[in-house]
């Protein structure tokens, strides 16, 4: 009896270890097939350039090649290739031929692209979530003398033509209430050219990428960054788009990836078991650079959440940067100079289905971007140099500091955008008048007046009230002019922005 029972057990062994292994080798199998469909074109393929701003997914994707060793196939059964595609057109006519799937893009200068005359239109292209802002990325360096943005007018500035960075240039000079046709653009290929021709003196300034900032810093003396996308923080959006019927037919596998890449990214945001470390590995050795060197590329990114997808398409916080608002300024600027011809408008070349069909990405590293926070305001914060002044008049009955609605449609006309777009930046409002009057009235007048718009930037647009700096000149500027009497010009309220 007692053998019949052994022999009963050792039976019952057999086939619990025959099933594990019939298990194992069915996953291994499913394992391979994965693998040979990825290698045959069913990975999503997905064209990227030289920039630390798509690190999430690459880190998801245990880096750039399709493989079964990755999140992406182990947690969401996807696989995922990233194609570096550094040449602009190249990487366009891999899209419009089927090579690439999903395409990378930044939304502000995306219109350019969009046009009746743009080929990229005629595929109905959907962009479909934001990776990342820029936030540090690009700069603009200038050679000695230039001190602020009111000094690039008649300046040689080179910049890439429809690109990111020349999105930043328009953005930059309105901060100055100045335009293109306010300086003389010499246009290059890309952002590496320009940095070569600042290099070799043979502009006054430059839009360029980091870490060629630094490097043109440091080879041209006296040059120096006058701004970059750590204080212009909402201008330049990358994200990626799809051609529609790809969207239709591979909505599933497209909403994984997105899924993927938020939770890659808010773990990079954490640093969750040394997430960057491990993404600026991935990127060294893809990119052929020190892994310390792409860990500080990694600092001027902001890797976006669900939370800030949902706001950039308009379905979170109402008063965030959305993606239409960007697009639709962007097209009407770029319109004006004649680089855009009618571009669609947002709803046409937008499809928000991947973010609204996500519904576990709800813990507190899935929130979007917390407004940031200012130290408080110092002496010296008052008197520092300030890289951008807009002057704004801004009309107030005599005597009163009692803003009026169309005093306050002024303010959201000329800075509220403004103040939005560069939200790395102090803001520093000095209040101005003419020389009626005491110069002692006319002092206290003018910081009433300063403080009067601080107030209603701070209730209705939430910015916060240490960002702003507030100074009531009273007469001075007209006193140094040698002016007397009432004159409308120097009743003006200064808009500085000032990098921390």
């Amino acid at each position: 009896m007692a053998k019949i029972k052994t022999s009963g057990r050792i039976l019952i062994i057999i086939l619990i270890v025959g099933a594990i292994f019939g298990a194992y080798m069915l996953w291994g199998n499913k394992i391979k097939q994965a693998a040979g469909k990825a290698k045959s074109g069913d990975a999503i393929k997905i064209g990227v350039v030289t920039w630390p701003g798509y690190a999430a997914g690459q880190y998801m994707n245990n880096g750039f090649d399709p493989n079964t060793e990755c999140r992406y196939f182990k947690d969401y059964g996807i696989m995922v290739e990233y194609k570096v595609l550094d040449d602009f057109t190249a990487s366009r006519k891999a899209f419009e031929s089927g090579d690439i799937d999903l395409l990378w893009c930044t939304v502000d200068a995306l219109p350019t692209e969009m046009g009746k005359a743009g080929t990229l239109a005629s595929y109905n292209p959907k962009f479909l979530f934001q990776a990342d802002w820029s936030r540090g990325g690009d700069a603009i360096v200038v050679r000695t003398g230039i001190e602020n943005v009111n000094d690039l007018k008649g300046k040689t500035v080179s910049v890439a033509q429809g690109t990111p960075s020349h999105s930043f240039l328009i953005e930059l000079l309105k901060t100055n209430s100045l335009t293109l046709t306010d300086i003389k653009i010499t246009y290059v290929a890309d952002a590496i050219q320009s940095a070569n021709l600042f290099k070799q003196q043979a502009v006054d300034a430059a839009v360029v990428w980091s870490p060629d900032d630094i490097d043109c810093v440091n080879k041209v003396q006296g040059a120096k960054i006058l701004a970059n996308t750590k204080t212009a923080t909402n201008i330049i959006a990358d994200g990626f788009f799809a051609k529609e019927e790809y969207v239709k037919k591979n909505e599933e596998k497209l909403q994984k990836l997105y899924e993927g890449w938020m939770v890659g990214a808010a773990e990079l945001n954490q640093n969750k078991d040394n997430a960057r470390k491990k993404a600026a590995e991935i990127l060294a050795k893809k990119f052929q650079m020190k892994a310390d060197d792409a860990l500080a590329a990694m600092e001027n990114v902001r890797y976006v959440t669900h939370g800030d997808n949902l706001n950039f398409f308009g379905l979170g916080n109402t008063k965030a940067i959305t993606a239409d608002a960007l697009y639709s300024k962007m097209s009407a600027v770029y319109q004006t100079y004649k680089f855009a011809d009618n571009p669609l408008p947002w709803r046409d070349v937008s499809n928000a289905v991947l973010i609204q069909k996500t519904t576990t990405l709800t813990g507190p590293e899935h929130q979007a971007e917390a407004q940031k926070q200012f130290t408080e305001i110092t002496k010296e914060d008052k008197t520092k140099k300030s890289f951008s002044n807009k002057k704004v008049t801004i009309n107030f009955p005599s005597g009163s500091f009692e803003l009026s609605g169309d005093a306050k449609y002024t303010i959201i006309k000329e800075f509220v955008d403004i103040a939005k777009t560069y939200g790395g930046a102090r803001i520093r409002i000095e209040g101005n008048t003419d020389n009626t009057g005491s110069a002692a009235t006319n002092k206290k007048l003018s910081e009433n007046r300063a403080q009067a718009v601080k107030d209603f930037l701070v209730k209705d647009y939430a910015i916060d009230p240490n960002r702003i700096i507030v100074v009531g000149n009273g007469p001075k500027h007209a006193l140094d002019d040698k002016v007397t009497g009432a004159n409308e010009k120097y009743r003006t309220t200064d808009f500085q922005l000032i990098s921390e």
